[in-house]
């Protein structure tokens, strides 16, 4: 379940047929015989497909009282508007039909499937903007990182479009705030890569399209203030000229004061900045908003308070997974709210 090109690297058989370049006009043909889960000429009923795409709950109610269609629920095939094949969960899922997902998950549709390029019910659902039934598909057991196998993961476009409330449902259901470079966690040692690049997180992009609520959701949740990842990190491999790190990139695309001072609150490391002359002069494609770096300036000039120091500790010694169970800890509530940054 992953594109062709990643088969080699992922230790998968490569595929065999025509090249793609041979496709031609012929390109959903192509896409049938690659990667539909039943020769060509079984995959001609598309009925259960289409009827997912339109949300047509009845014709799926109908078509599913029948074995040859309950057996097919779970297979992806081109359907009427589209050319990767996929299941009718999926195709459901990216047209916002919450009604036919909730129906297709309890007559047995797998929700963690992935497509051909390793995209899971999930991360359409987000993608397109659908809360309802991404939120089906968590409640559902649906992995709220997504697939592996694929470069993003839905909190990552949820970070980048700016949609707190599908954000906040991910988190709720345990989403990863910090990028994984685990690829292989089955794997003894598991395979690992360091990061080398900010541009792949979710507290990065959220900064750089000024989406302030998403950033401290991330942040709340446990997100990692620095570099926002769970492994190594290799500075020396980031791009020459690119952020050294999170308040780094928050400085150079002009991200409004707020930014600064939560990451000041959330315990990120204000040495990691380098560039000692930061002014309002243009860094990249945006000028340094100047209130802004009066906070920074204001926040390393100073050492933190105790409070702020103690808050950072208590939640780091507890750790991002055990955030969420603050509210039952024994204490009075404005600790627990103030542990919680609420």
């Amino acid at each position: 379940p992953c594109p062709w090109w990643a088969a080699p690297l992922l230790g998968l058989p490569e595929l065999t047929g025509a090249p793609l370049f041979s496709a031609g006009p012929n390109l959903k043909e192509w896409l049938r015989e690659q990667f539909c889960d039943h020769p060509l000429e079984h995959c001609e009923d598309t009925r259960l497909h289409d009827a997912a795409y339109v949300g047509d709950l009845q014709t799926l109610r109908s078509l599913l009282q029948e074995e040859s269609y309950r057996s097919r629920i779970n297979e992806k095939s081109v359907w009427c508007c589209g050319w990767l094949p996929c299941t009718p969960l999926r195709i459901a899922a990216t047209a916002g039909h919450g009604n036919c997902v909730d129906f297709l998950i309890r007559k047995g549709a797998e929700v963690d499937l992935v497509d051909v390029k390793g995209q899971t019910a999930l991360y359409v659902a987000v993608v397109n903007g659908h809360l309802e039934s991404a939120q089906i598909l968590l409640e559902a057991g649906a992995d709220p990182n997504g697939s592996r196998h694929h470069r993003s993961t839905p909190v990552y476009h949820a970070s980048r479009v700016g949609r707190a409330d599908i954000l906040k449902a991910l988190i709720r259901y345990g989403a990863d705030v910090d990028v994984n470079h685990h690829l292989t966690p089955d794997a003894q040692p598991p395979f690992s890569r360091r990061l080398t690049s900010l541009v792949v997180c979710p507290l990065y992009i959220s900064a750089a399209y000024h989406n302030l609520q998403c950033f401290k959701l991330l942040l709340q949740a446990g997100a990692n203030p620095d570099f926002n990842c769970n492994g190594p990190v290799n500075t020396q491999g980031f791009y020459r000229g690119s952020p050294g790190c999170v308040m780094d990139a928050v400085l150079r695309h002009g991200c409004e004061a707020a930014f600064v001072s939560l990451l000041v609150e959330f315990g990120a490391n204000l040495n990691l900045v380098k560039w000692e002359s930061l002014g309002p002069e243009s860094r990249g494609r945006r000028k340094v908003d100047p209130e802004a770096l009066q906070v920074f300036k204001e926040a390393r000039s100073v050492p933190r308070s105790l409070l702020n120091l103690c808050r950072v500790a208590v939640r780091r010694a507890l750790g991002k997974y055990r955030l969420h169970l603050i509210p039952s800890l024994p204490l009075p509530d404005p600790i627990k709210k103030f542990l919680l940054y609420e």
